[in-house]
């Protein structure tokens, strides 16, 4: 078994629920401002658009004419933990530990390599058969200590995406699958696609045209919500919380943007994953960020980013169509099945270690989390 990566920075589960930004609130990147000034405008808020919360300089458009590449980072992303607190007992029953971790996959817009990995027994590879994810799953025992360390680093290239309207008129795609699409029309258990999610389009002039009918409830979402971590309910995807709030994380509103995408009869996925700071070139990572895409036929599948969009105003044209290569992806949709099988899922979502001792779930108390990067050349 080979030595662990070394610990940056052990964060506790408990203050862990949210969305990495609100911690770790790194000026957007210049030339995903450059974007933004390039890319076709949007409606503003209400109170019409103001500075980012960061007063991060932006530079100016540039030619405006001329076609983008999209930009590249190359990374190596630590996902670590440690368990504590255990209790062994005479039971061997009660002293099994399963966990389920979450993988990232290779896509069109990412390039995995899983490097050594080290923790208290084999890790294997399994897959989730909702939605395809990878999952790495390991039994042990608890230990005389009653803790134990997982260390699973990756190597990353992750690819700018960039869908706005210029970039989309001469793109093939592939069309969607009837069952796909039906899957990702349905409701998940958080993510209804009636009631009070639909009370917020009832004033609102939809427009026909299905491209402009997705920036209108992108509009929609980011003017009902704002970004904000207070008292409970939040980071949990729940869409009526977030109707009755007016507030959350990432997940809240994309869970919002997904309910109203798909009553209005587009296809809507979510995507869990790590935002990268770039403002440096290693260190911790606080938590986790989301984001939602939509598929329009003949178009293919086109990304939102809004809590970002909600937290750098400015941003807020090229989140629509684009996400920045400053982020990793490690699961998609919601209502995600164990494999092996656990008798407390379906989960809402993954990111975080699913941990189960003697078959009940282990509280977040009992696990320290330490995500960190490392820029390559």
């Amino acid at each position: 078994m080979r030595r662990a990566i070394p610990a940056v920075l052990f964060l506790c589960l408990g203050t862990l629920l949210g969305c990495d930004a609100a911690k770790q609130k790194s000026p957007a990147p210049a030339d995903a401002a450059d974007r933004a000034a390039q890319s076709t405008p949007v409606e503003a808020n209400p109170g019409g658009e103001t500075a980012a919360s960061d007063d991060r300089d932006t530079k100016p458009a540039g030619n405006a004419g001329a076609p983008q590449e999209p930009k590249v980072r190359k990374f190596t992303f630590a996902y670590q933990f440690r368990v504590k607190g255990l209790q062994a007992s005479g039971d061997t029953e009660k002293n099994l530990v399963r966990a389920w971790l979450p993988c990232p996959s290779d896509n069109d817009h990412q390039q995995i390599t899983r490097l050594d990995t080290t923790g208290p027994s084999e890790i294997t590879e399994t897959k989730e058969p909702r939605f395809s994810n990878r999952l790495l799953y390991f039994e042990t025992t608890i230990p005389t200590s009653g803790e134990f360390s997982v260390s699973i680093p990756y190597e990353v290239v992750r690819h700018e995406v960039l869908r706005g309207e210029s970039q989309l008129a001469d793109r093939k795609v592939e069309p969607l699958g009837d069952d796909e699409r039906e899957k990702l029309l349905a409701a998940d258990s958080m993510v209804p696609t009636t009631g009070k999610p639909l009370a917020l389009l009832a004033a609102v002039k939809l427009p026909k045209e299905k491209l402009a009918l997705a920036r209108q409830l992108y509009n929609v979402v980011d003017d009902h919500v704002a970004y904000k971590k207070e008292g409970t309910g939040w980071g949990r995807g729940d869409t009526n919380w977030v109707c009755d709030s007016g507030y959350g994380n990432c997940t809240d509103f994309h869970s919002l943007f997904m309910s109203l995408a798909r009553s209005q009869d587009l296809p809507a996925r979510f995507e869990m994953g790590f935002s990268i700071p770039t403002d440096k070139t290693e260190g911790p990572i606080a938590g986790y960020h989301c984001w939602a895409w939509f598929y329009l036929d003949g178009r293919g599948w086109i990304p939102v980013d809004i809590s970002e969009a909600d937290k750098f105003p400015a941003m807020k044209p090229y989140y629509f169509g684009n996400l920045t290569a400053d982020r990793v992806m490690f699961s998609t949709g919601r209502d995600l099945e164990l494999v092996p099988k656990s008798e407390h899922s379906p989960l809402n979502f993954l990111i975080y270690p699913h941990i189960e001792v003697g078959g009940k779930v282990l509280p977040k108390e009992n696990v320290e989390l330490q995500f960190a990067f490392k820029d390559k050349q």
